[in-house]
């Protein structure tokens, strides 16, 4: 059965090969790792990229934490135990070429004192610009990970996905999807524990490739003013859902986790217009009709 020390050491690793292929892709931008300690235990190492040829700004971050839970971390958790164990990886990145989609990926593990264990994650894309045969190719490669291990896993984290990404105040989802899943347990999903992580982690090492991709794709892409414009006022719906909506943005805030390492996930600039609405049959007006639950993607 997989550790926490296995799983840890494996996470540390993915960070570092997903920083090295960024890199490389870039071109220019390096990460910058700042180590950090936590008062309770643990620690980790937030990496962000600033200023690069295809990389605005983004983080990729590694965790390892341990401590004591309060009560109502335990009672909000349904753990029934003090102590606990988290590790996880977290990314981030915002381009700079409108045509580069936003990408968010995230897999964790978490376990308490008393062998209560589980898995979560996801990865989702948020273009600015939706075109249908660069969805399609996202969610092929994310079922092609699910697949691997359960032919329900994408459809049911697919639909999962589409329920979570989404502002309500908007009726809008935040891009096109992707999976996500949370407290994936063995003995409830008929599996092992050692099945579980290497899904998770199959996920994980899916992101480099589809991200390089993009960024290979469309780096060099041509983009005017009002592609520029229309890019900040999508990077703040970003902004407002990890705001008001991303329970791991909102549970870092509340329990006084490591501010620059949560808000990492926010982009260097974003825009808000009032009562801004596109032409129609515009590029602009299309990318609003795609931003809707439930659209087949494979």
């Amino acid at each position: 059965m997989a550790s926490k020390i296995e799983i840890e050491s494996a996470f540390r690793d993915l960070q570092n090969e997903i920083i090295a292929a960024l890199e490389q892709t870039d071109g220019v931008g390096i990460f910058k790792r700042d180590e950090w300690e936590r008062d309770g235990g643990g620690g980790g190492i937030t990496a962000i990229i600033e200023n690069g040829a295809v990389i605005e700004k983004g983080g990729v971050n590694f965790s390892a934490v341990f401590g004591t839970l309060s009560k109502e971390a335990s009672l909000n958790l349904g753990v029934g135990a003090d102590s606990f164990y988290a590790t996880g990886v977290s990314i981030v990145l915002h381009p700079h070429n409108p045509f580069v989609p936003i990408i968010h990926m995230n897999i964790r593990y978490f376990e308490t004192e008393n062998e209560q264990y589980w898995f979560g994650g996801g990865i989702d894309l948020t273009p600015h610009y939706v075109d249908e045969s660069d969805a399609r190719y996202f969610h092929e490669k994310l079922k092609l990970a699910c697949d691997r291990y359960h032919p329900n896993y994408y459809s049911e984290f697919k639909t999962w996905a589409d329920n979570y990404f989404y502002l309500p105040h908007r009726n809008e989802t935040r891009g096109v999807g992707g999976i996500f899943f949370d407290r994936l347990e063995g003995q409830k999903r008929h599996t092992s524990k050692n099945e579980l992580f290497q899904f998770v982690l199959e996920v994980g090492k899916s992101f480099a490739p589809i991200y390089t991709h993009f960024m290979e794709k469309y780096k060099d892409h041509a983009f005017t003013n009002a592609h520029k414009k229309w890019q900040l006022l999508r990077r703040g719906r970003y902004v407002e859902f990890n705001l008001l909506y991303d329970r791991g943005t909102r549970f870092g805030l509340e329990t006084g986790g490591r501010t620059e390492s949560i808000l990492m996930s926010l982009p260097a600039t974003a825009n808000w217009e009032y009562d801004f609405k596109p032409l129609p049959d515009s590029p602009e007006a299309a990318t609003l009709n795609q931003l809707k639950k439930g659209i087949t993607r494979v």
